[in-house]
């Protein structure tokens, strides 16, 4: 380790006990061979539990289904208090508007969020984890309709219904030409478009995904969905610099997220099936299964985390990785995972459940 590196540990304002985390677990597992002594020190005092409980006050807005309050879903706050748990932070999560969230993390109300997106502005006041999930939009149309668009100024002209908590940034506010429709929420949007009061609507790429996933007779039927983002921005823990431990709960955030990723916690809690995520950062991008066993053919579709245009290879050769380890392609996989999962039993595969559904 480094003098830079150990100052830096040195400087936290906690007491560290190291523990066996399940992140770090996971991670040994499949770095050990290129580990250093130093960098594997590092991840355990990041990871550590404090001697004092932490307990962090974290606030969102209504969103869904990323964010809401307990009982809805708000897959993005469930990822990050899963993550945070596994790490031995206790999280609190507080529902307000949005206005609300910033400007109480500023008096000190709050902790930070655990849903928000990176700005110059915003760094100046917090710490922003790595990115855990990524926000893209995509463009919906009635049935027959081109959603071929790569970029919103092709749209100029298009009356776009656009939920108003999606402020993108540039990539709408510079849309000349574009006439958008504030809507309230996803339904709104969708009621619009199917009335014939707008061309097109914006939608998020994974509440597209749960509609294709759960309503397909009633999208073949109504719409046509593109496949290029439109807009898209990467969505964060952020927590206020002078949080205690604020260095210290943002790695370990990290770290467990990042097993998540690679341990089949991170498709459970977005029910999306097989995920692409580069698990052991080496560039190299790896097929993540829901669950240990993976059925007995590759799988047909596979939701991209970060939104990397596939490969050009067929899932069946490209890298996969169950309980830690990985195999180079479907053949490389030992028979014993390609068992069919099914609900119960002892395969303990549990059947997504439906996050997001619109009225036709």
């Amino acid at each position: 380790m480094d003098n830079n590196t150990a100052r830096d540990i040195r400087k936290l304002d906690v007491t560290i006990a190291v523990r066996r985390s399940p992140g770090v677990m996971s991670l040994i597992r499949s770095w050990v061979p290129g580990l250093l002594a130093g960098a594997w020190l590092v991840a355990c005092a990041l990871t550590a539990v404090a001697a004092e409980p932490i307990d962090l006050r974290l606030a969102s807005d209504e969103w869904p289904p990323f964010t809401g309050s307990e009982g809805t879903p708000r897959v993005a706050l469930e990822l990050v208090e899963t993550a945070l748990d596994r790490a031995g932070i206790h999280t609190t999560m507080t529902i307000v508007d949005w206005k609300d969230v910033e400007s109480g993390i500023r008096r000190g109300d709050f902790d930070g969020s655990a849903a928000m997106w990176r700005t110059a502005n915003r760094e100046r006041e917090m710490l922003f984890s790595a990115p855990y999930l990524e926000n893209r939009l995509v463009l919906v149309g009635r049935s027959g309709s081109d959603v071929s668009a790569v970029r919103l100024s092709d749209l100029v002209g298009k009356r776009v219904a656009a939920v108003g908590r999606y402020a993108y940034g540039e990539q709408i506010e510079k849309a000349e030409g574009v006439l958008f429709v504030n809507t309230r929420n996803d339904q709104d949007s969708l009621t619009k478009l199917l009335a014939g009061e707008v061309e097109y609507m914006l939608v998020d790429e994974l509440v597209a995904r749960y509609l294709l996933q759960n309503q397909p007779d009633d999208v073949e039927a109504n719409l046509e969905i593109g496949i290029r983002p439109l807009a898209r921005r990467t969505l964060h823990l952020a927590i206020r610099r002078d949080t205690p431990n604020a260095v210290a709960i943002v790695a370990a955030f990290n770290v467990e997220i990042n097993a998540m990723q690679g341990d089949g916690t991170y498709s459970s809690v977005l029910q999306v099936g097989w995920i692409r995520v580069d698990v052991d950062g080496d560039g190299l991008y790896e097929l993540v299964p829901y669950g240990e066993y993976v059925g007995d053919h590759p799988p047909g579709t596979v939701y991209d985390v970060f939104g990397e245009l596939p490969e050009d290879v067929p899932p069946e050769k490209q890298r996969v990785v169950i309980q830690g380890d990985i195999y180079e392609g479907w053949d490389a996989i030992p028979d014993r995972y390609k068992i069919p999962p099914s609900p119960g039993g002892d395969t303990t595969f549990k059947l997504g459940t439906t996050i997001v559904t619109l009225k036709f």
